[in-house]
């Protein structure tokens, strides 16, 4: 009877691997780059005290652990293990983030993964993975976008490590990063990653200028870089925001009036190239943008490099109207209320 039941179960357990061989492949891809990346890690505290690292680097280091407490008390953000050891990345990308779209709607293709839910993006340690799936998915009729990560969150399951290039960034921009990924640790709504990432990115931005106020001044010049960064990435994401609601309407038309494929692919290209010239008005004569002579047809953005906007950028004013109206700015409330009304992970 028990080699029956050891039977049976290996049978379905071959099964099961077999059918879901690809997602089994891909979370194997991923646990072996991670515990390559953690099996190679130093402590903070070794680095620190490591008299061949750059004290320049180490300042960095340094700051990201006041960072990292003043995301805890005076945000409200849970502690954790997270940035206590230093990854050398030797200047090379360690992971790769594919997004893809409808072609001629902007709807993101979404990804199924155990326990955490779906995802309009998808990860990958091994860029070969990444490029043989991306032929896979344009082949089927989407449109993708590729991209390099600068971080992740695993959510509190394992220690997340500082990486060598994120000590390059500029203070608010490493604040803005460092308090986006704690955020994720913090919250994080199974199947609403559009809450997820919108959160991360408003407690990251506001959290970032509160931060570099009081450590640098109100009048600081750390202060103004970000802020004058910030005002233009702000206008630049209403703007590609704007441009989805233009390409909708477009895409609904192409319904109504029974468009061909070529007449719509045209039609679209003309609009997208449009959305990416106007962005050069956004701030005339005060910083250079993106020219006219960077797009063409063959590096011309689809459907997919719009999903990033919507996945980050869509909920913004919501969470700061609710933020400011409700709860007077008062960020450890906010955060304890959010808590309570959304179940995490």
């Amino acid at each position: 009877m028990l080699k029956k039941i050891v039977i049976t179960l290996i049978v379905i357990l071959v099964s099961l691997g077999f059918y879901y061989r690809d997602l089994v492949s891909y979370g194997w891809m991923q646990a072996k780059g991670q515990v390559t990346m953690l099996l190679n890690v130093r402590d903070v505290a070794d680095v620190l005290n490591d008299p061949t690292f750059p004290d320049s680097l180490k300042s960095r280091i340094r700051l990201i652990e006041e960072i990292k407490q003043f995301g805890v008390d005076s945000l409200g953000l849970n502690p954790s293990e997270n940035y206590t050891t230093f990854y050398d990345q030797q200047d090379k990308p360690l992971m790769w983030v594919m997004t893809a779209s409808d072609r001629h709607q902007i709807k993101a293709y979404k990804w199924k993964f155990p326990i955490i839910g779906t995802f309009p993006y998808k990860g990958y340690f091994d860029s070969t993975r990444a490029v043989t799936e991306e032929k896979e998915l344009i082949k089927a009729g989407l449109d993708t976008d590729m991209g390099e990560a600068s971080a992740w969150s695993t959510l509190g399951y394992l220690k997340d490590p500082i990486l060598s290039s994120m000590l390059k960034r500029r203070e608010g921009s490493l604040a803005n990063l460092i308090l986006h990924e704690l955020t994720h640790g913090t919250l994080f709504v199974k199947n609403n990653l559009e809450l997820n990432e919108n959160l991360a990115s408003f407690i990251g931005d506001h959290g970032a200028i509160r931060f570099l106020t009081q450590k640098y001044g109100a009048n600081s010049k750390e202060l103004r870089t970000y802020e004058f960064s910030k005002n233009y990435n702000d206008a630049y994401s209403q703007h590609m925001l704007r441009g989805i609601s233009k390409l909708d309407s477009l895409y609904a038309d192409f319904v109504l009036c029974k468009t061909d494929s070529i007449a719509m692919d045209t039609l679209k290209k003309q609009v997208i190239l449009k959305i990416l010239n106007d962005a050069d008005t956004l701030f005339a004569n005060k910083i250079t943008l993106k020219t006219q002579s960077r797009w063409n047809d063959k590096n011309l953005p689809n459907n997919a490099y719009f999903i990033s906007y919507q996945t980050y950028k869509s909920k913004q004013n919501l969470f700061r109207h609710e933020f400011e109206t409700k709860f007077g700015g008062n960020f450890k409330k906010y955060l304890s209320y959010l808590k309570q009304k959304y179940p995490s992970l």
